[in-house]
């Protein structure tokens, strides 16, 4: 069979189960609003979740800093080489400082994404030999940094931290060393891992425990740290990714930890050494958020309010939600029916994110509502009910 003819017959099979993606060209718009085609949207489906990337005002405030003497090294479009050529701009440093100091006392490592960190740090320090015991939940590019490697991987039932230690019990003394890998708001659940709890574990067998905060940073803790911050468990954590694409509105990622983990990365992790870095013009921005996102608790607030509300709402309709965080799953089922129920709600102004295996496993397809702080209670309130039509076929 020829390659084009067989990718034919694989997208039909994908058409028929009802997963078919494609990319659709939307235009962002202050407010948490997005344009497609002649008509606007609340937009339910982004991670700009303090509304830093929908602010005018702060964008306008960031580009006034531009002149001629900054132009070339903090406003470039572009690093045009890797980190360890030429690409490491004074600002990387800048940055990584702030970090750092945010952070303490843990080094920081940026990386261009939360996937470049993912599948760079777990592949440089886990290895023959070694086993890695990972929430079954966690998100694909921690899934795939694991593959990457030349470990053992386990998948515990998720937040099944009894799995975990009887995994532990049984198999710790087998395996040179143990890492222990989650996410702490699970991008697709809303719900929340116990980290001290993984910490105790960590502690008992002598393992490295690895937490991706990608949802957390921004949103929780007193200074918008994490999760971590907010359960008091950020010294206790080995490996702390965060990631700047979503709360911060940027580009990039981050790992704190020790500094010889990062001297060590610096000297292993591909998916740092092989690619270009980031734009001079992306790290200024992140600096500049740097300094307004650990004041942003009234913002934070907010949105958690809103969590609460339309997860009150959706379950007063009977339907079915989880989590705890400002990421709000309606449970449908599947495939198709979601992305019908999807577009009516797409008719009535909203756009939601319709999730699929297999980003999801099969038959839990749902809506993923992402809330942010520009949001309120008043445009939010008309949703469980639509939710609950659309499902119906009304």
């Amino acid at each position: 069979m020829g390659l084009e003819k067989r990718l034919r017959a694989r997208l039909e099979s994908i058409a028929e189960q009802g997963l078919l993606r494609t990319l659709r060209p939307v235009r962002p718009l202050a407010g948490s609003r997005i344009r497609h085609r002649d008509r606007i949207y609340l937009n339910l489906a982004g991670n700009d979740y303090l509304n830093l990337a929908g602010s005018e005002d702060l964008i306008r405030e960031f580009y006034e800093q531009a002149d001629g003497a900054n132009l070339p090294d903090r406003f470039a479009a572009g690093a045009t080489a890797s980190r360890l050529m030429t690409g490491n701009h004074p600002v990387n440093k800048e940055l990584e400082d702030r970090l750092r100091a945010m952070y303490a006392p843990a080094d920081v490592l940026v990386f261009n994404s939360g996937y470049h960190a993912n599948i760079g740090i777990l592949p440089a320090l886990a290895g023959k030999g070694d086993l890695i015991l990972a929430d079954k939940l966690c998100h694909a590019s921690l899934i795939d940094g694991m593959r990457l490697t030349r470990a053992r991987v386990i998948r515990y039932p998720h937040l099944d931290y009894g799995r975990l230690a009887e995994l532990l019990r049984k198999k710790r003394e087998q395996y040179d060393q143990v890492f222990l890998v989650t996410e702490s708001i699970f991008s697709m659940d809303g719900d929340e891992a116990d980290l001290n709890r993984l910490a105790d574990l960590r502690d008992r067998h002598r393992a490295v425990l690895y937490v991706d905060e990608a949802h957390a940073v921004g949103m929780r803790g007193a200074a918008g740290l994490g999760l971590a911050e907010e359960q008091s468990a950020r010294e206790r954590i080995d490996l702390l990714v965060g990631t700047f694409g979503k709360a911060w509105a940027g580009q990039g990622a981050f790992v704190a930890c020790s500094p010889l983990t990062r001297e060590y990365l610096i000297n292993t992790a591909r998916s740092l050494i092989f690619t270009t870095g980031l734009p001079p013009v992306s790290l200024a921005w992140l600096l500049f958020v740097a300094a307004r996102i650990t004041a942003m608790e009234e913002e934070r607030a907010h949105v958690r309010d809103l969590a609460r509300f339309l997860r009150q709402g959706l379950r007063g309709q009977g339907l079915e939600t989880a989590g705890t965080s400002h990421i709000v799953p309606v449970l449908i089922g599947g495939a198709g029916q979601t992305m019908r129920v999807a577009e009516r709600l797409r008719q009535a102004g909203y756009w939601p994110g319709a999730v699929r295996p297999p980003t999801v496993p099969a038959g839990t397809a749902r809506l993923r509502l992402s809330l942010t702080a520009a949001m309120n209670r008043d445009e939010l309130a008309p949703l469980p009910e639509l939710i609950r039509r659309a499902m119906r076929g009304a």
